[in-house]
């Protein structure tokens, strides 16, 4: 596993984040892409793979859950990329919780 992980260190409080919402295990923050008006991140504590966040999503599903009622009132897509082809960009488990109408072309 790679020495330094953001999502890690957003979670422990040293690299800075917008964050909407937090318990004890899992932390939901502002994306900082902004393909769509509202993009979020809910991303468990603990570091682990996207398959190991799938096969229990429990708080993890309750925190995005919460977060996008809240933040996305009119409706919201919840998207999780797995894997190099599948365009994850961060090894940390998390799930994007999107909101609003696409604003422009995918990085």
């Amino acid at each position: 596993m790679n020495s330094y992980c953001v999502f890690c260190e957003i979670a422990a409080k040293r690299e800075p984040a917008d964050i909407l919402l937090e318990t004890d295990n899992v932390i939901v923050f502002r994306n900082r892409l902004q393909w769509v008006p509202v993009m979020l991140l809910a991303v468990p504590k603990k570091h682990m793979t996207q398959a190991e966040l799938w096969s229990d999503m429990g708080e993890v599903g309750e925190a995005a859950v919460q977060a996008a009622q809240e933040h996305c009132p009119n409706g919201y897509r919840f998207i999780s990329n797995s894997g190099y082809d599948g365009m994850q960009s961060q090894s940390h488990a998390h799930v994007h919780i999107l909101g609003g109408q696409f604003l422009g072309e995918y990085a």
